[in-house]
């Protein structure tokens, strides 16, 4: 299994239920989530990521769809994150930060599934909490820790 991936985009939003965009850089905050972000919040689901090879399946489905388009705070390049238990930690730049949910429930079909008939989100999309405070980059690695790594944190 690869344990190492990249940062593509890191993504906010003023509001819920829209594309978010790419600011670049952002702070990761225990029990918060990325500063500014609208999902943001002391809940389970505080930072979402998507892999771009999952956006790149939806391209071939003929969306234009970029980074943010499925509203994922951070895209990522290089790791199967759907594949990933719940538990496992990752260090997203200088952030700690703990699987909580793989994929979710599309209660109301998203503009992304109205014009595709699909959507990768709630399949492969993951969400995590953040365990330790960050900053996380464009470029910065996505790294899988080992079990013992953090000291069972």
């Amino acid at each position: 299994m690869t344990t190492q991936g990249k940062v593509v985009a890191v993504c906010v939003s003023d509001r819920t239920g829209v594309p978010k965009h790419n600011v670049g850089t952002g702070m990761l905050k225990v029990d918060w989530g990325i500063d500014g972000d609208a999902h943001a919040g002391n809940w389970h689901r505080q930072v979402s990521l998507l892999a771009m090879e999952s956006i790149d399946k939806m391209r071939a489905k003929g969306l234009k769809v970029r980074p943010g388009s499925f509203a994922e705070n951070i895209t990522t390049e290089g790791l199967e994150l759907y594949t990933l238990p719940i538990g496992t930690r990752l260090r997203l730049g200088t952030a700690l930060a703990e699987v909580t949910q793989i994929g979710k429930v599309c209660h109301d079909k998203c503009a992304i599934y109205r014009l595709a008939g699909d959507c990768v989100m709630p399949r492969e999309g993951i969400f995590v909490k953040i365990l330790e405070p960050g900053v996380v980059s464009v470029g910065d690695a996505v790294t899988v820790l080992p079990p013992a790594e953090d000291g069972g944190k």
